[in-house]
């Protein structure tokens, strides 16, 4: 038979219950009161901050304006000398002086490059000398020709002798003259390669003549939806990257249409000597499109970009006094000098976050800038 169940184990048994529900509840004890004292924590901290002031943003403020402004395509152009040429040798020869200076401005009628001619010179003086010969007859055979000893066929032929001999001599000189290279008009010279003593084969490049003349012309080419538009006698702007933007004036429109890109070619003519731009130079032309109209404006720094698209901070006086900043999608449009167009979702009057907008988000407390003595605001940081 089995023994009967032992009084000790089962006492040992609710022993170590005991302890454990003591354990559990201590642990569940403490986890209240940390409980307790973070959400009373949590209250504090809230009541805190509600007693702190709401934190504004400094910025400057601008108020939209309206100004006229006319559409623009733009299109690049290339600049031209009003006259430029490729410098050659007409005849060949060997060179016996030069002036070909790089850079070098030059008038016109000015030598640039001389070939031997002490051949032609040489002939030159035989043929003056022929030429006197030539003259000293025919005056004797007309003084023979007047007493009847000699008859009208001699004097002819004398007369013609004269002549062949002063074609020759002016054949002669200008030959010489054609061997001695000047310049056409006033020029910068450009690079050369030509040394005193180089023999010159009759057509060889000597070097580049660019006119410097006080206007120049940009060539370019527009759609021909937009060349319809343009006549001669119309403003465009030139932009450089070395100087600031040119006013410029349409002289012709091509009247034909290029039939591979559908455009055509514009010539514009800049007349300020002081802004002249290197010949072949690459610049940017702003063509006027359609006729004037109003546009909204803002500053450029008001204008925001975002990955929702353009946007602008509007400033709003709220019911309880205060000014805060409203994000607002816009459309912009060209850049006119410090200022943007806002094609779209903006009006006029309509007053926005300038300088400083960078730190706005929506319904952000504005403070703005203190203005200065000509009623602008200073630079918000």
């Amino acid at each position: 038979m089995a023994a009967p169940d032992s009084p000790a184990p089962r006492h040992h048994a609710r022993r170590r219950l005991v302890g454990s529900v003591a354990l559990l509840a201590t642990v569940a004890g403490t986890g209240a009161l940390l409980a307790a004292w973070k959400s009373a924590a949590a209250r504090e901290a809230n009541a805190a901050a509600a007693q702190q002031p709401e934190p504004a943003e400094v910025v400057a403020a601008a108020v939209a304006g309206e100004r006229e402004h006319r559409p623009t395509t733009t299109a690049i152009g290339t600049v031209l000398a009003l006259r430029s040429i490729s410098l050659r040798n007409e005849l060949a020869g060997t060179v016996r002086y030069e002036q070909l200076t790089p850079g070098r401005i030059v008038g016109p009628g000015t030598v640039l490059v001389a070939l031997d001619v002490s051949v032609e010179e040489a002939e030159l003086r035989a043929q003056e000398a022929q030429a006197q010969l030539a003259q000293t007859t025919l005056d004797r055979m007309q003084r023979m020709a007047e007493r009847r000893a000699a008859s009208a066929i001699e004097v002819d032929n004398a007369r013609a002798e004269r002549d062949v001999a002063l074609a020759q001599i002016a054949r002669t000189k200008a030959i010489i003259a054609r061997k001695t290279i000047r310049a056409p008009f006033r020029a910068r010279v450009g690079i050369a390669d030509v040394h005193i003593g180089q023999f010159l084969e009759a057509g060889t490049p000597l070097t580049t003549l660019q006119g410097v003349d006080e206007a120049e012309n940009v060539d370019f080419s527009v759609a021909q939806a937009v060349a319809a538009g343009l006549h001669a006698g119309q403003a465009v702007r030139i932009v450089a990257a070395d100087s600031a933007p040119l006013g410029a004036t349409i002289v012709a429109v091509d009247a034909r249409v290029d039939p591979a890109t559908r455009t055509a070619m514009v010539r514009a003519r800049i007349a300020d000597p002081r802004q002249a731009i290197a010949p072949g130079a690459s610049v940017r032309v702003e063509v006027p499109v359609g006729a004037s109209e109003r546009a909204v404006v803002v500053p450029a720094s008001a204008l925001r970009k975002g990955p929702a698209g353009d946007h602008v901070f509007v400033l709003t006086q709220e019911k309880d006094g205060k000014t805060r900043a409203h994000v607002r999608q816009v459309t912009s449009g060209p850049v006119l000098g410090d200022e943007i167009v806002i094609v779209d979702g903006l009006q006029a009057g309509e007053r926005v976050a300038a300088s400083g907008s960078f730190k706005l988000r929506e319904a952000a407390l504005v403070a703005l800038a203190p203005s200065t003595p000509n009623g602008n605001h200073t630079a918000a940081r």
